[in-house]
């Protein structure tokens, strides 16, 4: 890049650089990287095109840029990602939140209780706390809602988040719901589905972390064994929401129903499962 950058020249040149790097969101992305180096919002940075950039700044998008050019995901480069219109503070330890993920929050207030009783709510390898937090931001106030990981960094993130947020949630470390004594009326999970087998993922997934995405059993692993443990966890007639790949489906409500879970319904990424079987 020239040494002397204006904003304009800046941009031009990293959408040009990203574009070629097959990145499909090249001008937001360049955007978003000055944006935060600056500390200036986007439409700053429209307002101001022929400015010029100090070059310690230029130096710090440039690195921040390079990693983008490596596939890093923007949200770790930024350290941050919106989530059904809030902020979170995301790192390597975690998955970067995703918007197909917020559907699970359109279907768990949809499918939800409509009551003031008590109610118990647990986000099972919650990472940022994106479902959890924002479920309890959410929902009424009689919900009680549980954070769970088997990664202790990934519970920092979600605690720092939750501080951040200023939502009420109780935070716990165990492996899916080993351990879980406090009964549920949902549980919400978007656990490790993804296949290693699995053809044209994106390179970005190479920087996320490998125990966050991928699973046995054709993905399927961890969704199976949550399955068969969570009905003597659950009330009766209660939720049971999962994110998986759509090719998963079908597999998931078969199995969902050999083990007393009646299909709701399927939107997007997300199936709504309710247990209507016998407790073990």
């Amino acid at each position: 890049m020239q040494e002397k950058s204006t904003i304009v020249s800046w941009l031009t040149t990293a959408t040009n650089m990203l574009k070629q790097a097959d990145i499909t969101s090249a001008r937001l992305d360049a955007e978003l990287i000055l944006a935060n180096t600056l500390r200036k919002n986007r439409t700053y940075l429209h307002a101001h095109l022929d400015e010029e950039i100090d070059q310690r700044r230029v130096d710090i998008a440039e690195a921040r840029l390079s990693l983008r050019l490596d596939r890093v995901p923007l949200a770790y480069i930024l350290g941050k990602k919106e989530f059904y219109g809030r902020e979170f503070d995301v790192s390597p330890s975690v998955l970067v939140p995703r918007p197909e993920s917020e559907e699970m929050i359109n279907m768990l207030l949809k499918l939800a209780p409509q009551d003031n009783q008590p109610r118990t709510l647990i986000d099972v390898g919650t990472g940022s706390g994106c479902l959890g937090i924002t479920a309890a931001l959410e929902l009424p106030d009689n919900w009680h809602v549980v954070l769970s990981d088997i990664s202790s960094k990934a519970l920092s993130v979600a605690e720092k988040n939750a501080k951040k947020l200023g939502a009420n949630v109780f935070i716990q470390k165990q492996s899916l719901l080993l351990g879980q004594f406090e009964k549920l009326d949902c549980i919400l999970a978007n656990l490790p589905y993804v296949d290693k087998g699995w053809k044209n993922t994106s390179p970005e997934l190479h920087h996320e972390p490998p125990e966050a995405l991928y699973a046995g059993e054709g993905g399927l692993k961890l969704i199976r064994e949550l399955i068969q443990q969570a009905p003597k966890h659950l009330t009766d007639q209660e939720l049971l929401l999962i994110e998986a790949d759509e090719e998963q489906h079908q597999t998931i409500i078969a199995f969902g129903r050999q083990n007393g879970f009646l299909h709701l319904e399927t939107s997007g990424l997300i199936v709504a499962l309710r247990f209507v079987g016998t407790k073990r």
